[in-house]
C-alpha cells in the first residue's frame, strides 16, 4: 500500500523532469559543424578521408548552393594539404572574393563569384559543369572586373527608395526602371554598380544553376504559366536538344548566342554515355 502511494506521488515530479530537461537541454543556436557524409554531394569530397567536412560561415549563399573556401584551396586548386594551412592562407589576406578580401575560410563562394589569388595571378570564376558541379573556370584580368547577378525581388524600400536585391545577397539603389524579376544586370566589381541589363524574354541565353539539368546551357523557347505552382521553361541547346526545369531554376547569361561571360569546357551541352565513351576511346583513356 505504501508502495503504491509513492510511486503515485512521484508521478507527476518525474514528468515535471522530462519537461524540463526536454527544453533544459535541447541544443541551442546555429549548429555549427558538418559531417562529411550530410556535405554536398557536388562538393566531391571522400566519404572515406574523414569524418567532418568544412561548414560554410553565414553568408550570401545557401549551405548547400555554396563552396566554401576552405575547399576551392584544398580540394580543387590544392593550394594547401590542411584545413589549417587553408586558414593560415586566408588569414595572410591571399584570397579575394568578388574584390574583396575574407579571412574566414569558411566563406560561402557561390554561382558567378570572381575568386582571386593575386600572389598566383589565379582569376577564377565560379560555374556549373553538365554533371551539375561546381567548376572554377579560369578568367581573364578584363572579365574579373564584373559578375552578372540574377535579380531576385524588386520593391521600394520604407524611406521611398526603390531597391532591387540580386541572388548574391546585394541591395541594389535606385535600379533602372527596366528592371523586373528574373532579369540579370551586369555588375562592376569594384564600385558595385549595375552597368548592363540582360532581360528575362524569349530568345534569352540561360543557364540552369538548379535541378536535373544544372550546368546546361540553351536558348529560352517557351516559358509555361501554372498559376498556384511552379512555372516551366524550355530551352533548346545549341545542338537541338530542349528540356524543360522550374523558371526559379534558370538565370539569365546572355542574349542569343553571346553570352557576356566566358563557359567552361563542354559549353553546357550535355552529353549521352555513349557519347562520352566514344569521346574517351578516341583519346586513348580507354
Amino acid at each position: 500500500m505504501g508502495t503504491t502511494i509513492y510511486v503515485s506521488c512521484c508521478r507527476p515530479l518525474l514528468s515535471l523532469l522530462v519537461f524540463f530537461s526536454f527544453f533544459c537541454y535541447r541544443a541551442r543556436g546555429p549548429k555549427k559543424h558538418l559531417k562529411r557524409l550530410h556535405a554536398p554531394k557536388h562538393w566531391n569530397l571522400g566519404k572515406m578521408v574523414g569524418v567532418w567536412a568544412p561548414r560554410p560561415s553565414a553568408g550570401p549563399h545557401k549551405l548547400r548552393e555554396c563552396l566554401p573556401i576552405s575547399i576551392i584551396l584544398r580540394d580543387r586548386l590544392k593550394y594547401a594539404l590542411t584545413g589549417k594551412e587553408c586558414k593560415q592562407i586566408c588569414m595572410e589576406r591571399c584570397v579575394k572574393v568578388d574584390g574583396k578580401v575574407r579571412t574566414d575560410d569558411g566563406y560561402p563562394v557561390g554561382f558567378m563569384d570572381v575568386i582571386e589569388l593575386e600572389k598566383s595571378g589565379d582569376r577564377f570564376r565560379l560555374m556549373s559543369d553538365i554533371k551539375g558541379r561546381f567548376v572554377l573556370h579560369r578568367i581573364s584580368r578584363e572579365e574579373a572586373q564584373y559578375k552578372l547577378c540574377k535579380i531576385t525581388k524588386v520593391f521600394v524600400s520604407g524611406g521611398k527608395i526603390p531597391v532591387a536585391v540580386t541572388h548574391d545577397g546585394r541591395t541594389l539603389r535606385y535600379p533602372d526602371p527596366d528592371v523586373k524579376v528574373n532579369d540579370t544586370v551586369k555588375v562592376d566589381i569594384a564600385t558595385g554598380k549595375m552597368s548592363d541589363i540582360i532581360k528575362f524574354e524569349l530568345g534569352a541565353m540561360v543557364t540552369a544553376t538548379q535541378g536535373g539539368n544544372t550546368g546546361r546551357v540553351g536558348q529560352l523557347m517557351h516559358v509555361e504559366k501554372h498559376q498556384g505552382s511552379f512555372d516551366i521553361v524550355t530551352i533548346k541547346d545549341s545542338k537541338g536538344n530542349t528540356f524543360a526545369t522550374r523558371l526559379g531554376n534558370i538565370f539569365v547569361i546572355g542574349t542569343g548566342n553571346q553570352p557576356q561571360v566566358t563557359l567552361p569546357k563542354g559549353r553546357g551541352i550535355k552529353k549521352t554515355i555513349l557519347q562520352e565513351r566514344a569521346e574517351a576511346e578516341a583519346r586513348g583513356d580507354l
